[in-house]
């Protein structure tokens, strides 16, 4: 399978991302190594979590999912096989945002132990804290790759304005810059991405992996009705999709599905893949038959006519 190098580094990766969020949330270990050995055996790579997946399960603090990898990692013997991307950023909860120097070295030291490796190729900020100057998260993420904890550092939920910013401090002090960014960005949720980050991502050559790449599984096409929404953990937050234009999406995606033999599920991933912008889309899978679906989107070449189907069907009005 191609792969596609992040920014201007040398981490280079298949076009679909695994997102470890599920791992200790919606499955168990046993079914976490199983599809993290199927993730490899089909051919792709990249792998992203966070320390404080998932302390929104009950009975969870953070960490559960770096633990599973680690273990997966001791047990089969593939941490070379994948890049790694895990993020840090709040303090316990998604609630306490933590970009201070203090706590991304505190962090980087925990996220090492619990994933049971000596070194983290893609390390991000999870979350933009603006309580805590650019130049001190910076330096420290500067220093943790000098030091050889990290390969290299990303940022996620930025704002155009901030990743500037931020890009520009690290020029001004010699720091190592951002060469990711992670921002939402799928087929229903265009604008916050397309309307200035997208540019800015282009122009430096920034690599960027997008979360929700399947707008929390509704285009899937599972959920077309309220009635749907309860069959999932992340149903609930399916329900905003539930709209005019949320439909006209899934009309265009169950038409391809019919002209190209496969599911809403891969057309959609199929237009990210190619979106020249995106380096690789993250979606997760609970058991092998999803992850072979996943799988198959990276297969799919989807006509310009395809293409334009699409972005219109999901055309914003303040897409500019």
């Amino acid at each position: 399978m191609k792969r596609r190098k992040i920014g201007n580094t040398q981490l280079e990766v298949a076009p679909l991302a695994f997102g470890g969020n599920v791992f200790g949330w919606t499955i168990d270990e046993p079914t976490s190594f199983e599809l993290l050995d199927g993730f490899v055996d089909a051919g792709l790579n990249l792998v992203d979590t966070a320390d404080v997946y998932s302390a929104w399960k009950e009975g969870n603090v953070g960490g559960e999912s770096e633990t599973i990898i680690g273990k997966w990692f001791k047990r089969s013997g593939k941490r070379n096989k994948i890049v790694l991307a895990t993020k840090c950023g709040f303090d316990g909860s998604t609630d306490k945002k933590n970009l201070s120097a203090a706590h991304i070295h505190k962090a980087v030291d925990a996220s090492l132990k619990r994933l049971q490796t000596d070194h983290i190729d893609l390390y991000q900020a999870h979350v933009d804290d603006d309580k805590v100057a650019l130049e001190e998260s910076l330096e420290a993420f500067d220093q943790l790759i000098k030091a050889g904890k990290i390969g290299a550092m990303g940022a996620s939920n930025y704002s155009a304005a901030r990743l500037a910013e931020a890009l520009k401090v690290s020029e001004h002090n010699s720091f190592t810059r951002y060469q990711c960014l992670q921002p939402e960005y799928n087929l229903y949720a265009r604008a916050g991405f397309e309307n200035d980050l997208e540019e800015l991502c282009v122009k430096e050559n920034i690599g960027v992996i997008s979360y929700f790449s399947l707008a929390r599984g509704f285009l899937s096409g599972k959920y077309r009705s309220e009635e749907d929404l309860s069959q999932s953990a992340r149903g609930a937050g399916v329900k905003t999709y539930l709209n005019e234009r949320g439909f006209r999406i899934l009309a265009a995606l169950d038409k391809l599905a019919a002209e190209y033999s496969s599911t809403p599920t891969c057309i959609a991933l199929a237009w990210l893949i190619a979106r020249p912008s995106i380096t690789a889309p993250i979606v997760s899978a609970t058991n092998l038959k999803q992850l072979e679906d996943l799988v198959a989107s990276t297969k799919i070449i989807l006509a310009p006519a395809a293409i334009e189907l699409l972005n219109e069907a999901s055309k914003e009005l303040s897409v500019v």
